[in-house]
């Protein structure tokens, strides 16, 4: 069982970064890999990041790869996504989640955390 918090959300101009932070519960963090996701107003959920068990690999949406970068430390218990060059089209409520393997597919994960709101004003 992995109870996930996201942390870090916020409003901020276009252009700007942001890093958010989702932190775990539970001895077995490290052996789940990772994934965010985001579902904006009106829009279904849709696959962000995602980063494997120990960060071997990563895997990113078309629109945001270059500006977004995911990473994990498995010491902390802690899955980031720094996003960088934001634009108005990234607002969104951004949940991290974990599961057996990484795939693009929230169907594929077993936990989710509540989720963190991202507005980005033009």
């Amino acid at each position: 069982q992995v109870h996930l918090v996201e942390s870090g959300g916020g409003l901020v101009q276009a252009g700007g970064s942001l890093r958010i932070s989702c932190a775990g519960s539970g001895r077995t963090f490290s052996r789940y890999a990772m994934g965010w996701f985001r579902q904006a107003p009106g829009k279904e959920r849709e696959f962000v990041a995602l980063i494997s068990t120990e960060g071997v690999s990563t895997s990113y949406e078309h629109s945001v790869k270059g500006r977004f970068t995911v990473s994990r430390d498995d010491a902390e218990n802690t899955v980031y996504l720094q996003m960088n060059s934001l634009k108005p089209e990234d607002t969104a409520v951004y949940y991290c989640t974990a599961g057996p393997r990484g795939t693009v597919r929230d169907l594929d994960y077993d936990y989710w955390g509540q989720g963190t709101q991202v507005t980005v004003s033009s």
